[in-house]
């Protein structure tokens, strides 16, 4: 990721925010394989284990699964078994998982209300927030193992658990709706899913992240953009204008 210093973000408790308001990360991998591409990707839905919250050195843990029929879970199925090692066992490559925040918008040079009437030296960019994990790879892939069941068993509800609570607002509180549980599905059901997926166990070794918030502009520009943002009316103009006065008054304050 390249990190200029004004967007880097050193904080791991906010980049385990990030991953965990937005779960849906992208898998990446770099596997030589005879019957795949050498890059395979895919769109996962993760869980962040992390043993002490209050620790910055502890980066955490990352589970997710992965449909077997997927092609990279084939590649890394093969890589294992080429290499004599069972299920439950590490790859030897280095696996990414990126991570996006949701809130994310165009910055058109209309907004630098400061530089552009003065030089016009002013160009598009782009306002985002993200976050890429690094670390090794454990793939639980024999659905005969009671590991891959016990594994899976527990991605699967602490997932559900996860979304249903945190994403959707289902947690029966205040009369909101109670959470949909895998015990609501058949068991002989969620049995027969299990074995169509593999889980993904990866401990993180590598934790960046940025958040790119206009926060290299000037003065000028950095008010413009975020009338900018507010002026169009909708809830994303809203919710970037927040976000770009949060991080400006979170550089500011670092600088003071």
């Amino acid at each position: 990721m390249y990190l200029r210093a004004v967007h880097a973000e050193t904080s791991v408790a906010t980049l385990r925010q990030l991953i965990r308001s937005n779960p849906l990360g992208v898998l990446t991998t770099a596997i030589p394989s005879q019957r795949h591409p050498l890059i395979l990707a895919s769109h996962i839905p993760w869980i962040l284990d992390v043993e002490d919250e209050s620790s910055d050195a502890e980066l955490g843990t990352l589970r997710g699964h992965l449909a077997r029929a997927n092609p990279q879970s084939k590649t890394m199925i093969d890589n294992l078994e080429a290499a004599y090692k069972q299920s439950g066992s590490y790859l030897e490559e280095e696996v990414l998982v990126l991570f996006t925040a949701t809130t994310h918008h165009y910055v058109t040079p209309k907004f630098y209300t400061e530089t552009k009437p003065d030089s016009g030296k002013v160009v598009p960019t782009w306002n985002y927030a993200a976050a890429q994990a690094y670390g090794k790879a454990k793939i639980y892939f024999d659905s005969k193992s009671p590991e891959t069941g016990a594994f899976l068993s527990r991605q699967i509800h602490d997932l559900s658990q996860h979304a249903e609570a945190s994403i959707m607002g289902y947690d029966g509180k205040d009369g909101r709706q109670n959470a949909w549980k895998v015990a609501d599905a058949p068991e002989s059901y969620i049995g027969l899913l299990q074995k169509a997926i593999i889980g993904i166990e990866i401990k993180l070794e590598r934790l960046e992240g940025k958040f790119k918030m206009s926060q290299e502009s000037t003065l000028g520009d950095h008010e413009g953009v975020i009338k900018g943002f507010a002026a169009l009316g909708s809830d994303i103009g809203e919710s970037m204008a927040n976000l770009v006065k949060e991080r400006g008054e979170i550089k500011d304050g670092r600088k003071s």
